[in-house]
């Protein structure tokens, strides 16, 4: 197990550094900017390009195996390997569509787009599983903090291919071949397991707060940047100006740490967040608590209870005999908002009702950015970067804004977060109508709205899974969450979409498609597809209630114990 940090200050270093590991990780969002080039260079026809979209993201959300390790590897490790995967999947790309070299078999660029992706997995799962492992009672802020730069990270790739490259696939290749592992090998080391608080601090929320609007800030300057730049074409130091601007606000979550080392609180630091403070707690609880004879441990009743080992949940029998002692172990199950092991959790019907919630909401949402450059081209947009971009920041403020709204709602009125996933479902249905009528002038606000909620959907997703599993196991839980991406884009991205689509330009004499019959049928089963998914996000709020009126009783997160059960 790696070392834990103590003190106040490590966390948000942590955070800090996992801002641009985040941004690194959202590399899958580019494909919309190099896959026309895939397109036209390599011949592919639609269908071969959505298959594409499906490796895209079957690599994006194939996290089992990161999942599985981020246990027993420090998160440094799991980095250098996203790292790793980043170099040689976009690489590969970068090699063909180059053309460095002169022929690549179909089945090899789609192995290596996996490959590719496949690091957005490892890097997210590092840094995530361990920021949230780090600030336990605020699960839901951290989820949505760090899903909202990675869902920002599509306007800092717009802003940069736009402006630096000259919108050049090539370039563009070249970038993620070699920059996102130079910045994951320059952050690795900062990302690292901290001691977390003893208790719900109050100065958290001011820095989260802080956080937050930075975000927006940068969300904001990202949007206005790129409209600027696609409208005014300035080039030359103006461009490079906006990246430097953007690059200042990337550092700020820094401000935190660097304030907490000119201006520190002494008495929080010789309080909390210490070996011997911590002892002392443990030390007091030993001395409270009254020994029965048959003595029940549960890795919910630790802090701590992540790093503890899988037999935790047991309940140790002493039987005496004679002079000698046996200890016999007998499995308790667990409950929901303890610690499942990822075997127990399949079982649960709550399990595959967030799974099916999920993935009906965000897979339909997949389709829809798959298809993205081709949607807009059909509506007459030859210029769809500014799609991408519009996408990326409303998909931030719904990472963001779920994660915060969330957080408010299940520590004031205790509503089940999946609440919220049934919402945005129902906009869902009723946008997707929209796109299906193509009506002028409403493409932007579909885009804009779709977004916003597919944001929601994952920001939600998140604390969702670890309040009612647990942290010890989440890194796999929550990457088995991640598959229905892969799933719904295979179903109705490349078997559904890639089908209408190629059907509809063979009518039209050629390969590409014009008009509102290009998608339409498709947005049709989109909207009946979120019809289902809000109506199952609502019996999960239902039959979860009791679950979040047991861990937010005193207005903020409080681990149970078996003994409440």
């Amino acid at each position: 197990m790696p070392a834990v940090k103590y003190g106040s200050r490590p966390p948000w270093v942590g955070l800090a550094a996992a801002v641009w590991v985040q941004i690194a990780a959202g590399a899958g969002y580019n494909f919309p900017l190099y896959s026309p080039v895939l397109k036209s260079v390599l011949g592919y026809n639609q269908r071969q390009l959505t298959l594409l979209g499906v490796a895209n993201d079957i690599g994006e959300n194939f996290g089992m195996l990161p999942g599985v390790v981020c246990n027993r590897l420090p998160p440094w490790l799991v980095l250098l390997i996203g790292a790793a995967s980043c170099f040689i999947g976009y690489g590969v790309l970068w090699l063909a569509v180059s053309g460095t070299i002169d022929f690549l078999p179909y089945w090899a660029l789609w192995i290596a787009l996996c490959i590719a992706t496949n690091s957005s997995a490892w890097l997210g799962t590092g840094v995530l599983v361990t920021n949230m492992r780090n600030f336990p009672y605020s699960r839901g802020t951290v989820a949505g903090i760090l899903k909202g730069y990675i869902g920002l990270s599509a306007a800092v790739y717009t802003l940069i291919y736009t402006g630096v490259l000259d919108h050049s696939p090539s370039k563009l290749l070249l970038l993620l071949a070699l920059g996102l592992p130079a910045v994951c090998l320059s952050m690795m080391y900062f990302v690292r397991p901290c001691s977390p608080a003893s208790e719900d601090d109050s100065s958290d929320h001011g820095h989260f707060l802080f956080t937050q609007i930075v975000s927006v800030f940068l969300g904001l300057y990202l949007l206005l940047a790129t409209l600027l730049d696609n409208v005014l074409s300035p080039g030359g130091l103006v461009t490079y100006i906006f990246l430097g601007i953007m690059v200042l606000l990337l550092l700020s979550p820094l401000a935190i740490p660097l304030k907490m080392t000119l201006y520190p609180n002494k008495k929080k630091e010789s309080g909390i967040n210490t070996p011997s403070s911590s002892s002392d707690q443990l030390s007091q609880l030993d001395q409270d608590a009254t020994e029965p004879l048959l003595a029940v441990s549960s890795s919910a009743t630790n802090l701590s209870s992540f790093q503890e080992s899988d037999d935790s949940s047991d309940v140790d029998i002493l039987l005496a005999e004679g002079e000698g002692a046996i200890y016999m172990k007998k499995k308790r199950k667990p409950k929901r908002g303890e610690d499942f092991r990822f075997r127990e959790a399949l079982i649960k019907a709550d399990f595959w009702l967030l799974f099916l919630c999920y993935f009906l909401g965000i897979g339909s949402g997949v389709t829809v950015l798959n298809n993205l450059a081709q949607i807009g081209i059909a509506a007459g947009v030859n210029d769809t970067t500014i799609l991408l971009c519009l996408f990326s920041f409303c998909n931030f403020i719904g990472r963001l804004g779920g994660g915060s709204v969330s957080e408010y709602y299940v520590r004031s009125k205790m509503f089940p977060r999946s609440i919220w996933m049934a919402f945005t479902q129902m906009i869902m249905v009723v946008n997707y109508l929209l796109f299906a009528l193509s009506l002028n002038g409403t493409l932007y606000i579909s885009t804009a709205l779709l977004g916003i909620c597919c944001g929601v959907q994952l920001s939600v997703m998140v604390p969702t899974a670890s309040e009612l599993f647990g942290l010890k196991h989440f890194g796999i839980i929550y990457n088995f969450m991640l598959l229905g991406n892969p799933l719904a884009a295979f179903l109705l991205s490349a078997i559904l979409a890639g089908y209408v689509y190629d059907h509809e330009a063979e009518k039209q004499g050629g390969t590409t498609c014009l008009g509102p019959n290009c998608f339409g049928l498709t947005f049709f089963v989109l909207a009946g597809v979120c019809a289902l998914g809000s109506v199952l996000s609502l019996i999960l709020t239902v039959r979860t209630r009791p679950v979040y009126q047991m861990l937010y009783s005193s207005g903020s997160f409080r681990l149970p114990s078996s003994s409440q059960h």
